[in-house]
């Protein structure tokens, strides 16, 4: 008996504290919402933080880690005036040969901003991508029917394309795209493959799928555009695990061929999986610095209100701390009370803050705003913290409520 006895005892004054919760329903709402509030804020982050890493993830596994892509210019710096054209037929030519582990050299170029059409329909195209042979397996991109770009094509300036599912759906809907002839600017193209729908988003936002791909010849052309350089490369390796070296390999090559000096800064970037990935966790480091003080400070300000009222609450139950103790009950029993009081009002707001911040990152989501990720880690950091703040801001009054005499406690303070 002597063993359950202490367990009875706390489930008693548990019991008391639900109750005692229940009769000041109004100070209870206030603690709930204030604590609420600062779960929600807590809610976002973790969830935006593990919807950040999932879409690096794809980000990564979309590249593909066995690739590097070359654009020309220093992006980083964007130094005024700085020449984007860098790279040449020479260089794609040299690392298709030269570069050790390299099995896929495929430049590229784009014009943006062109009316596609068909018939008496047409659409506004965000991109017309210029490439060489096999540009599907260069991103790693199935096609859904026909072929992909081959050599010929290239070396004819063809009047040939790739057209990706957007366009491909908005022009012929669910009929066959192939052997169709479409216009961009009154150049006449054949379609011959249709690239599979892919999802996603490019770096700017736009639609991955939206897109028609021809030779690379055919749209500096048909373009008028410069037809020794191009904007970028894209280059594919054997093994994965020996990108750092690759990438080392690389760019030696590239300053060679454009004759840089020592100290003389890239006039190309290099982007592997690598890259990508350092610069999406410094963008998942702002985010959490910029969440997490906002959620510290409504953690706290919710803290802060539940020791206020907790502290009214003690001055205004004098003389029911003064009866319990006259009737036996121990200082001990008087401090889980309160804290029981505490980490109750605490937890309901945990579950309403992840209610809440659930509601406002699918909000933000469907607006395309944050990409969130719900796990089980959002309702254990949530109840964790809720915890602790139950404790921490509670400890205090209850401890004034334990050390209250009951004598000067029944004469009312």
């Amino acid at each position: 008996m002597s063993l359950f006895k202490p367990v009875l005892v706390t489930m008693r004054v548990v019991d008391m504290a639900v109750r005692a919760v229940l009769t000041f329903r109004l100070r209870a709402l206030f603690v709930i919402s204030a604590v609420g509030l600062g779960i929600a804020s807590l809610t976002l982050i973790v969830a935006a933080v593990d919807g950040a890493q999932q879409r690096a993830r794809e980000v990564v596994d979309r590249f593909g880690p066995e690739a590097a892509f070359i654009l020309g210019g220093d992006i980083q710096s964007r130094a005024v005036g700085q020449r984007t054209l860098t790279l040449s037929w020479q260089d794609a030519e040299t690392l298709r040969q030269s570069l050790p582990g390299a099995y896929m050299v495929v430049p590229m170029r784009a014009k943006r901003d062109v009316k596609l059409k068909y018939q008496s329909e047409s659409v506004d195209l965000p991109v017309v991508v210029g490439a060489t042979q096999n540009y599907a397996d260069a991103w790693d991109w199935p096609l859904a029917e026909g072929r992909d770009l081959t050599r010929r094509d290239v070396d004819l300036g063809a009047k040939v394309g790739l057209i990706g599912n957007t366009p491909a759906h908005k022009l012929f809907g669910d009929k066959s795209p192939l052997g169709r002839t479409v216009f961009i600017n009154d150049v006449p193209i054949q379609i011959v493959g249709l690239l599979s729908y892919r999802g996603g988003s490019t770096g700017g936002g736009g639609d991955l799928d939206d897109r028609l791909i021809i030779p690379l010849t055919t749209l500096t052309q048909r373009f008028n555009m410069d037809r020794k350089y191009f904007r970028a490369l894209r280059v594919k390796f054997y093994d994965p695990q020996y990108m750092d070296a690759y990438a080392e390999n690389l760019k030696s090559l590239l300053r060679h061929l454009h004759n840089l000096k020592p100290g003389e800064p890239d006039d190309f970037t290099i982007l592997t999986p690598e890259t990508i990935l350092k610069f999406l966790s410094m963008l998942t480091g702002s985010l959490v610095a910029f969440l997490g003080v906002t959620a510290t400070v409504a953690i706290l300000v919710g803290g802060f209100v539940l020791a206020n009222l907790f502290y009214l609450s003690v001055s205004e139950r004098t003389q029911e701390i003064g009866l319990k103790k006259a009737c036996g009950a121990k200082s001990r029993d008087i401090m889980i009370q309160f804290l029981a009081e505490s980490v109750i009002l605490t937890l309901a707001g945990a579950v309403l803050g992840v209610a809440l911040g659930v509601g406002i990152g699918q909000a933000l989501t469907s607006l395309g705003v944050l990409k969130i990720e719900l796990s089980s880690r959002v309702l254990i950091y949530s109840l964790l913290a809720a915890l602790v703040i139950g404790v921490l801001f509670g400890l205090r009054p209850a401890r004034r409520a334990a050390a209250m005499n009951p004598i000067e406690a029944l004469r009312g303070g």
